[in-house]
Formats: C-alpha cells, structure tokens, sequence
C-alpha cells in the first residue's frame, strides 16, 4: 500500500518514520518534545476563539499537544484511516471505543480470546451500565452468526490474540456485523499496521496499546 502526503506516494517504511512530521523553527532532525501545559495566544480574543473551538489552535496539553498531534497523524495515515485519537493508554482507547457508542440496553458480542484487562472492561465494567456482553469462539463464524442474529450494536475482537495468537477472519465477521446493524471494532495490537490494516478489510475502528508493538520494545511511555 502507498499514501499520498504532500502530493507524494510514501511507502509505509517512510510513513513509519516521516508521516505526519512537523519541524518548528528550529529544524530539528527528530520530532520536537512539547513539554507544555499550555500555549500562547497574540490576544485574549484569539485565547477565547481557540477555546471556544472557533480555530484551531491548541489549547491544553491534557487535551493535545504538538507531539501527540504528530503521532497520531503518522499512525492515521499507516492505517489510511479517516482520523486517529491518541489517548493515555491502551485500555483507555479500547474504553473510549467502546463507551463513545453504547447505552444502556445495548448488546456487545466479542470474540473470547482477549487480553486480560479487555475482558474484564467488557465482562465486568460494561454490564455495570446496563450493556450486555456476549462472548464467542472468534474462529467460530457459526457463533458469530448465532451471536448476532438478535442484533448488535458492537463488536470487538482481537486478531492475532495476546497472547495465544488466536486468528480471526476480519472480513468475514465484518460482514455479519454490519449486517446486523453493528460497529466494528479490532484489536490490532499484535499484528500493528505494518502487518495488517483492519479497515481494509472491513472494521470500523482499531484500537492500540502503543507501548507494545508499535513501540516495538515494549519500553516507551
């Protein structure tokens, strides 16, 4: 797969290292660290225009910052998705992903093959809300069927699975899923986008844990 950025075809070993890069006056060769809470604005009215969203400026570092900005515009464009969010850790996206679209008296099928603390967000922590949860063999296309025949509003799976490398057919449970009226939502942690791009095979959403993979020595912060 090529992007096209800046009008270029970039092959995902140059998105990798120079997708979504923005030097500041100073040139640096590697991407600036910002270590600010906040930013300076040339006026008060520019200050209120910023935080009322009528421009786009940042406007406090919890919410996003030059560095971050960065990241998540190189990892958009590995993945060739529409946006990309990051936030502080891997289970608070998976959270995010979830939550953002689920009420009370919604219905979750995942695959069983899941990391510990997804599991415990989708078989404990959600049935807290009021969201059902319902769990299937992810190589298993017949309780897939099964699972989503009532209706969904959600799946989640994870392919290859951490840590048991399980294989799920993205394409194939998409395509029940969005049959039966359900967002889609996979855990890419393993296979990062070098390997696998989720959404070309149908998903909806991907979701990482950046300290692992796409760190690639599971040491970052």
């Amino acid at each position: 797969m090529e992007a096209a950025v800046n009008g270029m075809n970039w092959r995902p070993d140059t998105l990798a290292v120079r997708g979504g890069l923005s030097r500041s006056g100073f040139d640096e060769t590697a991407e600036a660290i910002y270590a600010t809470s906040g930013f300076v604005y040339s006026s008060a009215a520019e200050a209120e225009a910023a935080f009322a969203g009528d421009i786009d400026r940042f406007v406090y570092g919890r919410y996003g910052n030059p560095t971050v900005a960065m990241f998540e515009e190189r990892l958009r464009l590995l993945e060739g998705a529409e946006a990309c969010i990051a936030t502080a850790s891997g289970m608070a996206a998976v959270w995010a992903a979830l939550a953002c679209q689920l009420s009370a008296g919604d219905r979750v099928v995942a695959s069983r093959a899941l990391f510990g603390s997804c599991t415990v967000i989708l078989t404990e922590i959600l049935p807290r809300f009021g969201v059902e949860t319902v769990l299937v063999d992810g190589t298993d296309l017949d309780q897939w069927r099964a699972a989503l025949e009532p209706g969904a509003d959600a799946v989640f799976l994870e392919t290859p699975s951490n840590p048991g490398l399980e294989v799920i057919d993205i394409a194939a449970v998409s395509e029940l899923a969005h049959a039966a009226g359900a967002t889609v939502v996979v855990d890419n942690i393993f296979a990062s986008p070098v390997l696998q791009k989720p959404l070309e095979l149908g998903a909806d959403v991907i979701v990482y844990s950046a300290t692992k993979h796409i760190d690639g020595q599971g040491r970052t912060l």
